[in-house]
């Protein structure tokens, strides 16, 4: 009897100690399956996460493609726009006529002697030329007294019967040397190409000012592109820097000039001007009178 119970005694320890050891194993394969639902929660929160990132990606590449096709699309029109600009500024200066009428030559011939030195007039094509180094301080876009007092002048000109509804072009040259004032330069005059636009505009600003139509104008920069005299002299650039208003024989009309109603002209102008291909600028000797 004693060794009976000596024997299930020990059984009954066996037992209680391999039950203990299976509970310990449990427990842990408990603890690895919980870890393991934790990573799988984890992985799918990273998944969804990435999911939404890549939505969020697709979305933009989407915006810029469109935005990509948008630019394009509008510039395009823009350089449609430069290539007619130019176009009417070639044919007005082959033209071998003035397309104005009489009356009004007269008038423009008076007109540019009594402000001789502020500008010309060219008779035979029908352009007012004015000079900018004495239209505009040197470097500088803003118009001086005696040229804003000429422009007004010649606003109640340009508005008579005679060519109140033809279209004005508005071009602004600058000679060969390169922009390199540092005040220049901070008032947004980075180089030439830039300084000509903003000469232009101020003009056809200051007409609009005085009562003529918008509706009518094309403002554009050419920079030291179009010279009509050498680079290599100080009389040469002096002739140079100039804003030229042509008197187009064409009338503005609304199917011609929607795009400058909308306010696209203005744009196309300064954005033409400042952000057209430059030429490769000449480096005469000589000083940087107006830059």
């Amino acid at each position: 009897m004693r060794s009976i119970s000596k024997w299930l005694g020990l059984a009954a320890v066996g037992i209680t100690l391999t039950g203990c050891v299976s509970q310990q194993e449990f427990k842990k394969v408990q603890a690895e399956r919980d870890s393991l639902r934790n990573q799988v929660e984890s992985a799918r929160a990273e998944a969804e996460d990435f999911r939404n990132q890549l939505g969020e990606v697709s979305d933009q590449a989407k915006g810029k493609d469109e935005q990509i096709t948008q630019l394009s699309s509008q510039n395009s029109e823009l350089q449609s726009q430069l290539d007619e600009i130019n176009k009417q500024y070639a044919e007005a200066l082959e033209r071998g006529h003035n397309p104005l009428p009489q009356a009004v030559t007269n008038e423009l011939s008076e007109f540019a002697s009594k402000n001789s030195d502020v500008l010309s007039f060219d008779s035979e094509r029908g352009i007012i030329k004015f000079k900018s180094d004495v239209s505009f301080p040197a470097g500088s876009p803003e118009l001086t007294a005696k040229a804003s007092e000429a422009i007004n002048t010649l606003a109640k000109i340009l508005n008579e019967g005679g060519v109140k509804d033809y279209e004005l072009m508005i071009a602004g040259h600058t000679d060969a040397m390169p922009v390199s004032r540092p005040e220049t330069i901070r008032a947004g005059h980075k180089d030439n190409w830039y300084l000509s636009a903003h000469r232009a505009i101020a003009v056809g600003k200051a007409l609009q000012k005085s009562q003529v139509s918008a509706f009518r104008m094309a403002m554009v920069g050419y920079a030291d592109q179009r010279p009509v005299a050498s680079n290599a002299s100080e009389d040469g650039r002096a002739k140079n820097r100039r804003v030229e208003l042509i008197i187009l024989p064409t009338k503005a009309t609304a199917a011609s000039s929607e795009w400058l109603k909308t306010g696209k002209a203005g744009a196309a102008a300064r954005k033409t001007s400042t952000e057209s291909k430059s030429g490769t600028a000449q480096t005469e000797s000589g000083p940087a009178y107006n830059k």
